[in-house]
């Protein structure tokens, strides 16, 4: 079982070196190359305490070469059988492999991957999504961007993806915002995935946003047509989750800002409907935009509206 691990685990450098190679790759310079990587990976195993297992042999010892040969060629004719590349053999005996068009491109992307996650600008692609993403909360968006992919090709997609949507589902309205703009770095393969959250009350304006830009739209230009958009109390809610990102990550100087982007024309408006909207937050943004409004007047109306909110009043 140790020596298949160890074969198993050799591969992916052995289809590395035939991409490369551009041509066929003789079998015995794969056994010779098979040695060299199981020897490397002997030699990167943490030295055995007196309560582990004896350690094995930190080379391949002339018993186990037959072994080896016999399960270098299990794993070629299982390559060969999925279209990865092409056995040329005599008398039964493997002479010869190449890579086909299916195996180089399986590497290479492989490889892209591979080189995509080492250019992690923070550092943070073996974080959880949510540490990944509170770390992209003080990048700029480009920087950010990069970022989400190196996260990205790091893991498979579709486990990325149920852990972005899994933050997003969290308390904090900042990494809500910010799952949803690492999964525009997924694309397609999270639409299905993205459909279903919008079916979430918490997820649902994020989401649908997401699918507008995904389809290419906007949402917030069609907001009387059917599904698929934001209605104003959808984006009401939003509106109250984003202010309440930046009251949360200390930007309140950006709130004022913000009423601009408010789907009601007047702030009158914006909160009478803001106390119907049932953000949890709701409370603490009217607070912090009466701290933040130079008008008196207006400020009263919100600190009157945070009260009523709070009491339950009307």
């Amino acid at each position: 079982p140790g020596l298949v691990a160890e074969i198993v685990a050799a591969i992916p450098q052995l289809l590395s070196v035939m991409q490369l190679s551009d041509g066929p790759v003789t079998a015995a310079g794969l056994i010779d190359l098979l040695r060299q990587r199981i020897t490397e990976l002997r030699a990167e195993r943490p030295t055995a305490t007196a309560d582990d297992i004896p350690p094995g042999p930190a080379t391949i010892e002339q018993g186990e070469l037959g072994e080896l040969v016999r399960l270098l060629g299990w794993a070629l004719d299982a390559l060969a059988e999925v279209g990865a590349l092409t056995l040329h053999a005599r008398s039964r005996h493997p002479e010869h492999a190449k890579l086909t068009d299916l195996g180089a491109w399986a590497v290479w992307t492989k490889l892209e991957q591979i080189c995509i996650a080492a250019q992690s600008p923070a550092g943070n692609i073996e974080q959880s999504a949510v540490a990944m993403l509170r770390g992209c909360a003080v990048l700029t968006p480009g920087p950010a961007r990069a970022e989400y992919r190196a996260w990205l090709a790091a893991r498979p997609t579709g486990p990325a993806v149920t852990e972005l949507l899994e933050a997003a589902r969290g308390e904090d309205a900042l990494i809500r915002g910010l799952a949803f703009d690492a999964l525009r770095a997924v694309g397609a393969p999270a639409l299905a995935a993205v459909r279903a959250a919008a079916d979430e009350p918490v997820l649902r304006p994020y989401a649908l946003l997401w699918l507008a830009d995904h389809e290419g739209g906007d949402p917030r230009d069609h907001t009387d047509t059917s599904a698929g958009v934001l209605t104003r109390a959808e984006a009401t809610w939003l509106w109250v989750d984003t202010a309440s990102a930046a009251h949360e990550n200390g930007a309140e100087r950006l709130l004022l800002d913000h009423l601009d982007s408010a789907p009601q024309p007047t702030v009158a408006e914006l909160v009478d409907e803001i106390r119907d909207c049932g953000h949890p937050r709701t409370v603490q943004v009217l607070l912090a935009l009466a701290a933040a409004h130079p008008d008196p007047a207006i400020t009263k109306r919100v600190r009157r509206a945070a009260f009523q909110v709070h009491t339950g009043g009307a």
